[in-house]
């Protein structure tokens, strides 16, 4: 092996090496994502399977993730919220997790990630529900009120996507081959370590996690699972709907959980819109002191925010 090419390579090792993790035990009975996934149960949509998770009975809370995560990030919160009495639904939406991931572009608009929630939710004779959104699971649950707006009779913002206002994302890309060429490196395990790392280390105040926990989020975009991330990163993230009107007719119980010191989905830009726009009572808004991904380190407190949010809405 030339110099030259010994070079690249520890430059290449250097760039696309370095782990995602800290190299943190193993904690007691925590959740391995073979585990998790065979757990999953299978729903066959318009567009392919949508893997999910259908545990607990009672009134149903949907967990719905967002890019590029998938119904693994709520794995902590799963049963804290069944042992409350309720039934909750956690899906991996098409071209993310377990579900499958068809080739295509507007496959996964907003709209599309919408309508195969609604497939979903009819197909387990689910009429209404809580919704709990982080992330880009806003934007399309702003679409399902668009044509459904009288299914979700709870609502909880955890992180999500509503107003230019505070929405600086991590990736933004053009469409085009160099976007293609950073998906192509994701699938290929080339630059998906070096994704995670800015992704955790920008949305963790303290990124503890080790490898268990991100096997469950690494493991999809080697297995292909990149073209809903494209779409995103170079569609939505770019253009970013004006929802307004719909925040507008959204009448309906709606608490926010907010990581304080999130980068990513800041909260003091957007918070008095936020407020105003749900009618969200001062007392059902909890600012967390955690970045973007709350549910990592905060998913008991979050989950019996959730259960004493319904419980008080329950009484009333």
């Amino acid at each position: 092996m030339s110099y030259r090419i010994f070079t690249l390579f520890i430059c290449f090792l250097f760039l696309f090496g370095c782990k995602p993790y800290e190299t943190t035990k193993v904690r007691k009975n925590q959740i391995t994502y073979e585990s998790f996934r065979e757990n999953q149960r299978t729903f066959p949509s318009e567009d392919g399977i949508i893997k999910y998770i259908d545990k607990g009975n009672g009134p149903v809370i949907v967990l719905l993730h967002g890019v590029p995560t998938s119904g693994w990030l709520y794995r902590k919160m799963i049963d804290p919220l069944v042992a409350g009495g309720y039934r909750v639904v956690v899906p991996d939406m098409l071209g993310f997790g377990s579900s499958d991931s068809p080739e295509g572009f507007e496959l996964y608009s907003e709209q599309n990630h919408a309508r195969r929630l609604l497939e979903l939710m009819n197909g387990l004779g689910v009429d209404t529900w809580t919704q709990v959104v982080h992330d880009a699971g806003g934007v399309w649950t702003w679409e399902l009120f668009k044509s459904q707006p009288n299914r979700i009779v709870n609502l909880v913002l955890l992180n999500t996507v509503l107003f230019d206002d505070g929405f600086y994302p991590t990736i933004q890309l053009q469409p085009g081959i160099a976007s293609k060429t950073k998906m192509w490196s994701y699938r290929k395990g080339i630059a998906t370590n070096n994704l995670f790392k800015k992704l955790f280390d920008e949305g963790l105040q303290q990124n503890k996690l080790n490898h268990l926990d991100v096997e469950g989020y690494k493991t999809p975009l080697v297995e292909g699972k990149t073209d809903a991330l494209y779409y995103y990163y170079s569609e939505t993230c770019n253009q970013l709907p004006d929802y307004r009107t719909t925040f507008d007719s959204i009448k309906i119980p709606t608490t926010v959980i907010w990581g304080i010191h999130d980068t990513m989905l800041q909260w003091p830009p957007q918070q008095l819109s936020v407020a105003n726009s749900f009618d969200v009572k001062k007392e059902n808004i909890h600012v967390i002191d955690e970045k973007h991904f709350l549910q990592e380190t905060k998913a008991k407190k979050i989950s019996y925010i959730i259960r004493d949010f319904l419980s008080s809405n329950k009484a009333k």
